[in-house]
């Protein structure tokens, strides 16, 4: 009976029939999607700023200065996005034990599974995307035919903050659209 384990040059063994071993770079955007969207969540979930703000009442009245925080919390576009990327973080991590559990065994269900959870959050994390997005739109650009204003220009620090979280998020549902894209190009292969 021949054996079919083979050694690579990176001295893990390796199954020729089955295919099993470490799966390199679907382990580097796996623990790439779970850092980004780590630090997507915290950088929005923690973004406050405190302005003073001049008020004015009357016409014929001084404006009075007011304390004015803008705080993710405020908007549910925000605390969708940072729910979104805590649950992809979450998925991630998991994803990763998955992975090294379905190498062993060589579980096909279970690399089934956990494609189609990398699907859903690539769903879930481009909807934030989109959603954060828009509320960031409205708060860089406002909207003069509502007569909303503009405030990033009032709180620089907090719009910027919410750029990076959302820059971030897009990079880690990126990573998951390859690893979909990855997973398909397998299949393809062994079809």
């Amino acid at each position: 009976m021949a054996n079919n384990n083979i050694e690579g040059l990176d001295g893990i063994q390796r199954n020729k029939e089955k295919g099993h071993g470490i799966r390199v770079p679907e382990l580097i955007l796996r623990v790439l999607a779970l850092i980004l969207t780590l630090i997507a969540a915290i950088l929005l979930g923690v973004n406050k700023q405190t302005k003073i703000v001049p008020i004015k009442i009357s016409p014929d009245l001084p404006a009075f200065n007011v304390p004015v925080s803008a705080k993710s919390s405020y908007a549910s576009a925000f605390v969708y996005s940072v729910v979104a990327n805590s649950i992809a973080c979450a998925l991630a991590a998991i994803s990763i034990g998955l992975t090294f559990i379905s190498m062993k065994g060589g579980r096909g269900f279970m690399r089934l599974i956990i494609i189609i959870v990398d699907l859903i959050l690539v769903a879930l994390l481009f909807s934030s995307i989109g959603a954060a997005g828009a509320v960031g739109l409205l708060g860089y650009n406002g909207n003069s035919h509502l007569r909303w204003n503009k405030v990033c220009n009032v709180y620089g620090k907090f719009c910027h903050q919410v750029m990076a979280s959302l820059a971030l998020s897009l990079l880690g549902a990126i990573s998951f659209l390859l690893l979909v894209t990855l997973a398909i190009s397998k299949l393809h292969k062994n079809a």
